[in-house]
């Protein structure tokens, strides 16, 4: 009975990816044009259509987040956060809490597929070559511009999901960001995603999720001794906040 539940679920989730995605293509169009004119409104446009599908997913998912820490988040600046990644849902989970735009650093291999590649542009995600140095470069300094412009920016510094569950060394060049940006840096833990889909593929399976928002790290006022252990700084904080 339960397998069967959990198979419809995972079914009314492709269903409605399926319909979203075709009927959002003329909406993509209209974002193209309104982002000539205005990018504030296409960035707040973009970020309530994103918001709403991936609220959709939540409930046809069965999935309802415990927030702690939200008001970390600072109301009048952009930051770096930075999370644990365990599963695909860490970004559907997390991005409907996020106070303003937002975009997440991704694989270049998600511009593979089309629709959804367009949606991560609109909403200002980075694509991050990991085999090229110098293009990730470029990727951490567009990051660290789009903070100084007023968009945060969303990290996982592991480089790639963890099988496990457990926390994986973080990458340093990601932390960049918040040093040239002079950004704070918010320590992100999420628990219980992968038990939605990953440990138990194909099914979807309602699970209890929990996101805390540590406290913000300041890196203004960072040396350079600070400023070099910052990665290890924030994977402790990570560490813990995700119960680990």
């Amino acid at each position: 009975y339960h397998s069967e539940v959990f198979m419809i679920r995972l079914i009314l989730v492709a269903v409605f990816l399926i319909i979203y995605f075709v009927i959002s293509l003329p909406i993509q169009l209209a974002e193209l044009i309104i982002e000539k004119f205005n990018m504030d409104l296409r960035n707040r446009s973009s970020l309530a259509i994103v918001n709403f599908g991936l609220k959709c997913i939540w409930f046809l998912s069965g999935v309802k987040p415990e927030v702690r820490g939200h008001e970390n988040i600072p109301d009048d600046r952009a930051v770096l956060f930075v999370g644990n990644h365990t599963s695909y849902y860490d970004i559907i989970i997390t991005y409907p809490l996020m106070k303003g735009p937002t975009g997440y650093m991704a694989k270049k291999e998600m511009k593979r597929y089309p629709c959804l590649s367009w949606w991560m542009y609109f909403v200002n995600c980075i694509f991050l070559d990991r085999k090229d140095p110098r293009q990730g470069l470029k990727s951490v300094l567009g990051a660290a511009e789009m903070i100084e412009r007023g968009i945060s920016v969303f990290l996982f510094p592991e480089g790639t999901r963890s099988k496990d569950g457990k926390l994986k060394d973080f990458k340093e060049g990601g932390f960049k960001i918040a040093t040239k940006a002079k950004c704070p840096v918010i320590p992100v833990g999420i628990q219980g995603t992968a038990d939605i889909f990953e440990n138990h593929l194909p099914f979807i399976r309602p699970s209890k999720v929990i996101v805390t928002f540590g406290e913000p790290i300041d890196t203004e006022h960072m040396d350079r001794a600070q400023a070099k252990l910052l990665p290890e700084t924030v994977k402790e904080r990570v560490k813990i906040l995700s119960n680990q």
